[in-house]
């Protein structure tokens, strides 16, 4: 951990040993990587207390959305970091030959990544794997709400690398902008929006491009043909994993109005199998991460007939899993991205008022479908945009390290996961080798005579 008078020195010492090429070689990365997951292995315990301390977070909900997911990451890219950096054939023209041609993925340099509070091991470390396969430098900037797990992510890190290689900075708003005041090659930012959009004019000011991993109001269609049971509890699930504080969690649903009572009972079946009956005393349900997002949060139960939950508690910074009918688009628990374990509901006869609704609101980071209709998952598909869309299920296109999870408009920019975190934190070098063999004159001066010779090489009817 550094502090915040020397984050401008603690990036010159990480250019020069950025500029030294020691993290460009294949045998040190990977060193590097399982220095990291030796490390989160021999915290498991620090971090599911941290975990428990700041979010209420079950250890079995900690290890399988925390933990297992960052060493998930870190298998995949020390299976395939060899075959992502060898260089990659291209075809040449006619006009090139004789020639070679390939793209050399090499690093960008010094890279900073700002964690959130809701996951703040996963989302802050599993960038930290891309950056460190593609051989860059970094400084992490953990979530300063998430208190405890900010102290054991510098602890980890400390512990396992130089600082000139890779350090953190802990500290608040001020310790944010600071370093967004200083010129990096690459900004890794996991957040909102409106933090997302301060990030960006920071970056610009650099020319540093950004990865913006944010969020929005990801919709969850269920259509009439479905398994209700099981549509239920995929649906809890998802969305009151973690109290709801899941970027990707269905925001609000659209059902079709012939199995809406039906659902509502699966519902609340689902929510007391889960939680129990009172789920302020379950040790599997978390709470909100502070009073400012509580607040934030009981005023939505304002809003339409809450038909299941409702209860909250403001000392303990408890609500209890919430689900609520009779919503309108006007409704202020439609404005803006939920981000807590309130759902609204929305029903729909026709599937066009449904897909509108979709597209009256910003691009989300997920669509949800349950439907076992072929031509209606193809509509949905071919009719709406969205980060990702997830089929008969919920949240669980985000655990695949074999696909690229982002988001699109304001719901974000940029993707990793698997070998798009290598290829985020990368340059791909255009790389063209030509011949002495030949040197066809026709590209030099004088020009007189030659341009039907040159239409007639490259094949031209202009």
């Amino acid at each position: 951990m550094i502090f915040q008078l020397s984050i401008s020195d603690t990036i010159r010492k990480q250019r020069k040993f950025f500029q030294s090429g020691t993290t460009k070689d294949f045998a040190f990365r990977l060193v590097q990587l399982k220095a990291l997951k030796q490390a989160i292995i021999q915290h498991q315990t620090d971090i599911t207390h941290a975990l428990l301390a700041d979010l209420n977070r079950a250890e079995v909900e900690t290890y399988g959305t925390e933990i297992l997911l960052i060493l998930s990451e870190i298998d995949y890219a020390i299976k395939n970091l060899k075959q992502w950096m060898q260089p990659q054939k291209l075809a040449t023209n006619i006009q090139q030959l004789p020639a070679s041609a390939h793209i050399y993925p090499e690093p960008l340099g010094i890279a900073l990544i700002i964690g959130p509070w809701n996951y703040p091991f996963q989302l802050t470390l599993s960038p930290l794997v891309g950056a460190i396969a593609a051989g860059n430098c970094a400084i992490i900037k953990p979530s300063e709400l998430a208190s405890n797990c900010s102290k054991v992510i510098a602890e980890i890190i400390t512990k396992s690398f130089a600082s000139e290689y890779i350090t953190v900075v802990e500290g608040g708003v001020d310790t944010s902008q600071q370093l967004l005041a200083d010129k990096f090659d690459h900004i890794f930012f996991t957040g909102g929006t409106a933090i997302g959009k301060i990030v960006m004019e920071a970056a610009a000011k650099h020319l540093t491009p950004v990865t913006l991993e944010l969020g929005g109001k990801s919709p969850c269609i269920v259509d009439a043909d479905v398994n209700i049971e099981c549509t239920a509890q995929r649906i809890i699930w998802g969305k009151f994993l973690n109290a709801g504080q899941t970027c990707v969690a269905p925001d609000y649903l659209l059902v079709n109005k012939n199995i809406k009572p039906q659902l509502l009972t699966a519902l609340q079946k689902s929510i007391k199998e889960f939680y129990g009956d009172n789920p302020a005393k379950s040790p599997d349900y978390g709470r909100i991460i502070n009073h400012k997002h509580f607040d934030r949060l009981v005023k939505f139960l304002q809003d339409g007939h809450i038909c299941i939950g409702g209860e909250s508690n403001k000392i303990e910074c408890y609500i209890a899993p919430t689900v609520i009918d009779n919503i309108s688009l006007t409704s202020a628990v439609m404005q803006s991205e939920i981000f807590g374990p309130i759902l609204p509901i929305i029903e729909y006869g026709d599937i066009d008022k449904a897909i509108t609704i979709i597209n009256s609101q910003p691009k989300p980071l997920a669509v949800y479908l349950f439907s076992q209709d072929k031509k209606l998952q193809q509509r949905i598909l071919q009719n709406t945009s969205s980060g990702g869309v997830c089929i008969n299920d919920t949240v669980m296109q985000a655990a695949a390290s074999g696909l690229p999870f982002g988001g699109v408009g304001d719901s974000g920019i940029g993707r990793y996961h698997g070998k798009t975190s290598f290829e985020t934190f990368s340059h791909y070098k255009t790389v063209l080798q030509r011949s002495f063999l030949f040197d066809i004159k026709l590209r030099y001066a004088p020009y007189k005579g030659k341009l039907q010779w040159l239409k007639r090489i490259v094949g031209s009817n202009i």
